[in-house]
């Protein structure tokens, strides 16, 4: 369904102050690595083409944007941490910033780390991946409502295709059964059965927008278990791209993160305490 394409963009960052930042997933070689080229990224052209079960043709764009981020974080993050010994004296940013936040996550002292708060808005994301996401209980989620939302009405019905299916014998069935269970969602909705009954037949696949907040130690933890190789191609790559950004947001608190493009992973770098 979903086909890569060459007008490849980017989202600028606006700077470290709290401002929108954003990024798109990366080449179309890179995307075939992880399989994310299962997502279209370019505005148009045959290629951009998304054949979407209502017979039309669309385009699924997958986003990653920093909608808020706590002012100043690593500062604040300093100075709570002083507070605990009153060592103000020491306070001489930012050489004293980095010294102080690198010696507490090399000590495992995270608590002071959640004084510092990141909100991103994620498009383009398959139900599989935010089942997934939401599983982190310590990040507040708020997510498009298959109740209220009327998928052909409120907003066009997208899927993903996993790379594993994608120019297999199973992809035109996979796509040929992902619109016939939209059909019948719609005929569902039409014959007065309620959106949160009719849903129940949509498949996994289908692509729901959400928005997540969470401190920066809930963001290393998820970075942590989602960014590895053995993480979920989907989840892998969306994670990737916050990573991305927080490591220009915030670089000394996720300075320990690498990553990886060539695997497109990214992990801990071993830390002496």
């Amino acid at each position: 369904m979903l086909k890569s394409g060459s007008n490849e963009k980017r989202v600028k960052g606006q700077g470290s102050r709290g401002k929108k930042s954003g990024s798109r997933l990366q080449s179309p070689e890179t995307r075939q690595r992880t399989g994310v080229f299962a997502f279209r990224r370019t505005s148009g052209g045959e290629g951009g083409k998304v054949v979407a079960a209502d017979g039309g043709q669309r385009t699924a764009d997958i986003g990653v944007e920093l909608m808020s981020i706590t002012p100043n974080a690593q500062d604040v993050i300093e100075r709570a941490c002083r507070t605990c010994y009153l060592s103000f004296n020491r306070y001489n940013p930012p050489s004293s910033t980095e010294e102080l936040i690198k010696k507490v996550i090399r000590k495992g002292h995270h608590s002071v780390l959640e004084h510092a708060l990141a909100t991103f808005r994620i498009k383009g994301g398959s139900r599989v991946f935010t089942h997934e996401l939401v599983r982190h209980r310590l990040m507040s989620p708020s997510q498009e409502s298959q109740r209220y939302v009327e998928y052909g009405k409120t907003k066009e019905f997208e899927y993903v295709v996993p790379p594993s299916i994608k120019n297999t014998k199973f992809e035109d069935r996979f796509k040929k059964l992902a619109g016939e269970t939209f059909s019948l969602y719609q005929q569902m909705v039409k014959a007065d059965i309620p959106k949160e009954d009719s849903r129940y037949i949509l498949p996994n696949a289908t692509i729901s927008e959400i928005v997540i907040s969470a401190n920066f130690r809930e963001l290393r933890h998820i970075f942590e278990v989602r960014c590895v190789e053995r993480a979920h191609w989907e989840i892998r790559g969306i994670c990737l791209e916050m990573l991305r950004i927080m490591k220009q947001q915030a670089p000394t608190v996720f300075w320990d993160f690498e990553i990886d493009e060539e695997k497109r992973i990214a992990f801990k770098k071993e830390v002496v305490r």
